[in-house]
């Protein structure tokens, strides 16, 4: 059975950012993530992470001025120092949150930067973000994203991803595969998580077209939690979704699984 975490950035927003682990926690979740905790209160997560029982699964590296609509900024030769800053800062707090996981988000399109020179510079990058994190025993991993929601996005498919990792040439680098812009972006989606599994660790999910909780668009979830049990998947699977019309009324798909699970358990 899928092992499901809440993205906090996404869920229970009608909260609090703290009062969510308890939310989360409450609602049968055993895992959070988020995007970002830099601007939060770290002990204060350490202290909701604990008292809830919780695994803190994964967060994002420093992506630049997200709010201001960066996403990231591996692909910069002129940022390179407050790249390798931040994954300092990320391990830091990953090592105080017993969080094993980083995600990398590449960049967009720098229209006064040669190509060439921003894919070295993610190379050089990311082989820099996979053996830190190696030496912290954290997973670093780096993530698609559809050009419809975010366009420019310098990493935009499954087999981009795999070729990326390829070219940097290190043992700590792997692919989180987030359903919802693959679907937007390729489909064919169990048939691509089999053919790369050895390079995905991480999965999230969202429904297709509108981002909203499982079962409210075209992407048949059962199907897929299904097909990872078959083929042994045993990583975590994010609930990274906008709730319609708010969190608590979202997760039927959540405690239908469950108790379909419960059921052929018992």
């Amino acid at each position: 059975m899928p092992r499901f975490a809440a993205n906090l950035t996404m869920l229970f927003t009608e909260y609090p950012f703290l009062e969510r682990f308890d939310r989360a926690a409450s609602a049968g979740f055993t895992g959070v993530e988020f995007l970002f905790p830099y601007d939060e209160d770290i002990a204060a997560i350490e202290q909701a992470l604990k008292r809830n029982g919780l695994t803190q699964v994964l967060f994002n590296l420093p992506a630049g001025d997200f709010a201001g609509g960066e996403r990231g900024i591996a692909n910069d030769p002129r940022r390179v120092d407050e790249f390798r800053d931040g994954v300092q800062r990320a391990l830091e707090i990953a090592a105080r949150l017993e969080c094993t996981q980083l995600n990398c988000l590449i960049g967009l399109l720098l229209n006064d930067v040669p190509m060439y020179s921003q894919m070295h510079t993610v190379v050089e990058n990311l082989r820099y973000a996979a053996e830190q994190a190696e030496q912290a025993g954290v997973k670093q991993l780096i993530e698609p994203l559809n050009l419809i929601d975010t366009p420019g996005f310098l990493l935009s498919g499954t087999s981009e991803a795999a070729q990326l990792i390829d070219d940097a040439g290190h043992d700590n680098l792997w692919i989180q595969y987030d359903v919802y812009h693959m679907q937007r972006m390729e489909g064919n989606l169990t048939p691509t998580i089999e053919e790369y599994f050895d390079d995905i660790l991480h999965i999230q999910i969202a429904d297709s077209p509108d981002r909203n909780q499982p079962g409210t668009g075209e992407i048949n979830f059962p199907y897929i939690f299904d097909f990872l049990d078959d083929i042994d998947y045993d990583g975590w699977v994010s609930a990274e979704y906008k709730p319609e019309p708010e969190t608590l009324a979202s997760l039927q798909w959540f405690h239908d699984w469950n108790d379909a699970h419960a059921n052929e358990m018992g």
